[in-house]
């Protein structure tokens, strides 16, 4: 009997060890020390916190942002990116702080204008303002003062801008800490040709107006993630921007492609995110929300995806969605290879507005994907599409029965404009020339 108890412990014991290192593994830290413990376990709280119940609330409070939006701004997109005339701020977001020529001076407004489920994000408002003065990125342990590696793993509250033009070629991922606000407007900087950005097991960061293009796996090894604490990494994926175990982030009017692995991930039960006004082209795994059919946790995952233009170059997950709830809101999609929004692991997916035009390839007509499930399975899921446009051929296959509306006032329950709209809802997609006392 002693003998099968022991047994029994030495299996438990192993059988820990075994999905704590798994989980390590995933999350690229080598050694999971009590440190990246507790932040694992106040992330998950912060997670539980953030998630609301009734998702299709916030769905419809976005929705009326745009009915006023649209409803107050007639002018129409129709003469290409390279727009010169008067500042035209074509979706609420950037209606809150684009045309303000006195944006420089009152940077930290960009904190009221985030909508969605990531709606809370504050990064580094109640922060001091933080220059970054120089691109070199030499000590992972030590970062030089003036860099960009050593404003963001600052245990305090920063909002972090840049004195000028730059290329970071950074030689490990980018740990981000806590309240931290990236915001390259008024530079034309670049993430590019070295590993990428992280966002794990933190909390309220907002990534604003970057180039990050060309990113690659790097090695790893020891790399401060805060002032009080570092720890050996494992090599890095390849992302552009991963968003790992994290709560409250926002991720605004970013100019995306080539990088090696995904352009932008959300993982391992993140919630509370927008992605939003990002332009994003030349790639072939997009997005993916949510990395493995195997954690039923992620169901937590809420994510706004509203006024991106996908591109030139992409081939698919626009994105690729496990468990969460999946707001995808007068989104432009202009090119794609194989599909546009794909699954497993039925996700709740409410695509409003969208405008879909589909590839000459007569197999790659539909927008939408299910993987590793059969159709008696997945015609159980929630995929709707709700206003889109579908052109060149383009069909969204809907699934499961009528949309839950739980209880709002009819104020909230408002339409979204139709997918008619979403060329121009997008037209300033990507990064922005901003000028100091000039709109962006």
């Amino acid at each position: 009997m002693e003998s099968k108890s022991s047994l029994r412990a030495l299996f438990f014991f192993v059988s820990f060890f075994l999905g704590m290192w798994a989980v390590a593994v995933r999350a690229h830290i080598a050694v999971m020390d009590e440190v990246w413990t507790k932040r694992a376990a106040e992330a998950e709280a912060a997670a539980a916190e953030a998630y609301h119940p009734f998702p299709d609330d916030l769905t419809d409070a976005t929705n009326l942002a745009v009915q006023r939006e649209l409803s107050g701004n007639s002018t129409r997109r129709h003469l290409g990116r390279k727009y010169k005339g008067p500042c035209l701020a074509t979706n609420p977001i950037d209606r809150c702080w684009r045309c303000n020529p006195r944006w420089a001076k009152s940077r930290k407004r960009l904190a009221k204008c985030v909508l969605g489920f990531g709606r809370k994000t504050i990064g580094g408002k109640y922060g001091k303002i933080y220059v970054v003065t120089d691109a070199s990125d030499g000590d992972m342990l030590n970062p030089k003062p003036g860099t960009l590696r050593h404003a963001v793993v600052q245990d305090e509250p920063l909002w972090i801008v840049f004195a000028r033009d730059m290329i970071i070629r950074l030689n490990n991922e980018l740990l981000v800490n806590s309240y931290k606000t990236i915001d390259a407007r008024g530079a034309h900087v670049r993430i590019a040709y070295g590993a990428g950005i992280t966002v794990q097991f933190v909390q309220h960061v907002i990534i604003h107006n970057l180039h990050v293009h060309d990113v690659v796996i790097k090695q790893g090894g020891l790399i401060r993630d805060s002032m009080h604490h570092f720890g050996q990494r494992t090599a890095s994926d390849g992302d552009g921007i991963s968003v790992f175990g994290s709560v409250n982030v926002w991720i605004d009017h970013l100019s995306m492609y080539n990088c090696q692995d995904g352009l932008i991930d959300v993982i391992e039960s993140s919630t509370a995110i927008t992605i939003s006004n990002n332009h994003l082209t030349r790639h072939n795994d997009v997005m993916l929300m949510g990395a493995s059919d195997a954690n039923s946790k992620d169901k937590i995952m809420q994510v706004t995806i509203a006024f991106n233009h996908f591109g030139k170059g992409l081939i698919q997950r626009m994105p690729r969605c496990r468990w969460g709830f999946f707001h995808v809101l007068n989104n432009d999609y202009t090119h794609w290879l194989m599909y546009a929004v794909g699954g497993s692991m039925h996700p709740t997916i409410i695509s409003q507005g969208n405008r879909y035009i589909a590839p000459p390839d007569m197999a790659a007509k539909e927008v939408t994907k299910r993987d590793y499930a059969p159709e008696s399975e997945w015609r159980s899921w929630t995929w709707k599409s709700e206003g889109d446009l579908m052109l060149n051929g383009a069909f969204f296959r809907q699934s499961g029965g009528p949309r839950n509306k739980h209880q709002f006032s009819s104020k909230d329950f408002i339409k979204a404009k139709p997918g008619t709209h979403a060329k121009r809802l997008t037209r300033f997609a990507g990064t922005l020339n901003c000028k100091p006392l000039r709109p962006c």
